[in-house]
């Protein structure tokens, strides 16, 4: 009686220890059956020469002159003088699209569209003492120049980059890179990325600064 209640254990431990070594097995096994329904994200091909930009801000954004530390506004910009804030911030744009478009060597000709979302500069307060962020946001459109078709279907673009406070704004200022200068710059490179998805501007920028 004893030896058959040993023998049935051992059968027991035996059977216990093969599902472990099973269910081990299966749960680190790799997993080979494909996903249904499951696409590669279309690759897109960028051979574009740059024809022409069209820059637009939405006429129901804000705009604030308030000198405080965060104004609640879509626009805020104190790197030109006062005047009509979506011009000068069209003609920044307009620079740093123009800039990266020298790099582009393609063969289809493209229209650049893009709509302001937000141009969040620091007011002098901020800058002056202790910095923060261009939040600097826009839809960006890529079409064919000659017939119009849609290239690249509209997606949101984030350009936001640290911004300079303090004695580094000022010794920033005192070797001409100013706000206008770092944000003409950013934008520059960035819009090259956008539209070949390479980098390397540097000699690009460095001569358009």
């Amino acid at each position: 009686m004893k030896l058959l209640k040993i023998v049935a254990f051992g059968a027991i431990a035996a059977a216990l220890t093969a599902c472990s070594a099973a269910d081990v097995v299966s749960r680190n096994a790799p997993l080979e059956t494909p996903r249904i329904g499951v696409q590669a994200a279309p690759q897109v091909v960028r051979d574009y020469q740059l024809h022409s930009v069209r820059f637009a801000v939405p006429a129901d954004m804000t705009v604030s002159e308030a000198n405080s530390y965060y104004p609640i506004a879509d626009i805020v910009w104190r790197g030109d003088p006062l005047g009509n804030r979506a011009q000068q911030i069209s003609s920044i744009f307009q620079t740093a699209i123009q800039s990266a478009g020298e790099g582009l060597t393609g063969s289809v000709p493209v229209t650049v569209d893009v709509e302001l979302a937000r141009f969040h500069s620091l007011t002098e307060r901020t800058r002056y003492s202790v910095g923060g962020v261009h939040s600097i946001k826009f839809d960006l459109t890529v079409r064919n120049a000659l017939t119009g078709e849609v290239l690249e279907e509209r997606r949101r673009i984030n350009g936001d980059f640290a911004a300079l406070g303090g004695y580094a704004a000022l010794a920033a200022d005192n070797e001409g890179q100013t706000q206008k200068v770092r944000i003409t710059s950013h934008l520059t490179q960035l819009f090259f990325r956008e539209l070949t998805g390479t980098s390397g501007l540097e000699t690009i920028v460095a001569a358009g600064t």
